[in-house]
């Protein structure tokens, strides 16, 4: 291979390289849903949002509360859960880095305190049924890669109903999840739920509202 060959083959290497690279960055920022449009409120749970934000891996500005609290990238999983538990519960965690299934913490035991969040801590199963409130964690998958995470909106005889913000641009703000009594343990029949996390003051049931 001569030498402008060798520079040939180099220059269009580094452009399909780029072509691809802009592509990439093209799909992950798209709105493939033309009903919705990025930032659209899908929702609510007592009077917190819901927001829309197009394909699972667009990325947005960074919400921060007027306190300085930061509350995570606008509008995936775990910025929902942060700004409802800053809103509804006043609380913060002392630890708000991390993707969603980070929040699990597998070192905890079931119902003792998780120190990097501040809340009780369940794993699936658990000897403690989720409550209204509770936020479930689902490890990452081929659609969640960063993993997920949703607030029980409602506990009924055998599931529970959620809320979530970043399921997916076809996917409901809302969704059921069966579970069992296996052995005095409830369990969740979703094997990529890894547990759940609750305030340390038992949550009261809340009357559920939309937008």
């Amino acid at each position: 291979m001569t030498q402008n060959k060798k520079i040939l083959y180099i220059s269009i290497s580094v452009a399909l390289l780029l072509i691809g690279y802009f592509v990439f960055r093209v799909i992950k920022k798209s709105n493939p849903n033309p009903d919705y449009a990025v930032g659209q409120v899908l929702d609510s749970l007592n009077g917190v949002y819901v927001y829309y934000n197009g394909s699972i891996e667009n990325i947005e500005d960074e919400n921060v509360a007027k306190d300085g609290y930061k509350l995570g990238l606008k509008h995936h999983s775990e910025e929902f859960i942060k700004r409802y538990y800053y809103e509804k519960y006043k609380h913060k965690m002392p630890n708000v880095a991390g993707n969603p299934e980070e929040f699990f913490d597998p070192k905890v035991a079931d119902g003792e305190l998780n120190t990097k969040r501040d809340l009780l801590q369940f794993t699936n199963p658990s000897f403690s049924l989720p409550s209204v409130g509770d936020f479930l964690i689902l490890k990452k998958n081929k659609k969640h890669v960063h993993g997920h995470i949703a607030i029980i909106s409602n506990v009924y005889d055998g599931a529970l109903e959620v809320i979530q913000q970043n399921a997916g641009p076809f996917e409901s703000s809302r969704a059921l999840f069966g579970y069992g009594d296996f052995g005095n343990k409830y369990k969740l029949d979703n094997k990529d739920v890894l547990g759940w996390l609750r305030i340390k003051e038992a949550p009261k049931t809340d009357s559920i509202s939309t937008p």
